[in-house]
């Protein structure tokens, strides 16, 4: 898994995906998402997936037992709204209502909520 990163530090070290945020995107997510399931197997939980037939989307739910976009403001602000709408979506007569909404940020120091109460977390600030 070293390795692994050693190759993305030297991709983007070398400026080829500064001109390719789709691709930067893809690695980010990926990696966004293997650290939520490590966070998640510590906590006894599991990531999902959702999508549905309209085309709403969410890309990693913390699920846990007991009960993420590379951009500026503009994304984040697009995440909360689809986060809102998800969370609007869900039958809480078979599952619970979400304990919390929170978007994944490639860098910042700390995580804030913002004014709907969604959390949003720098990656690195990430631990089981």
């Amino acid at each position: 898994m070293a390795r692994f990163y050693d190759v993305i530090r030297a991709v983007i070290d070398n400026y080829r995906l500064l001109n390719d945020l789709p691709t930067f995107g893809l690695f980010f997510g990926t990696l966004a998402v293997r650290d939520l399931r490590m966070c998640a197997d510590a906590l006894g939980g599991s990531i999902l997936h959702y999508l549905d037939k309209s085309g709403l989307e969410c890309d990693a739910i913390l699920r846990l037992e007991n009960g993420f976009k590379i951009g500026g403001e503009a994304l984040i602000a697009e995440g909360r709204a689809k986060l809102r709408r998800l969370t609007e979506e869900i039958d809480t007569k078979a599952m619970k209502e979400p304990s919390f909404r929170m978007i994944i940020v490639a860098e910042g120091d700390y995580a804030y909520a913002a004014t709907d109460g969604t959390l949003i977390c720098p990656i690195g600030c990430l631990r089981p």
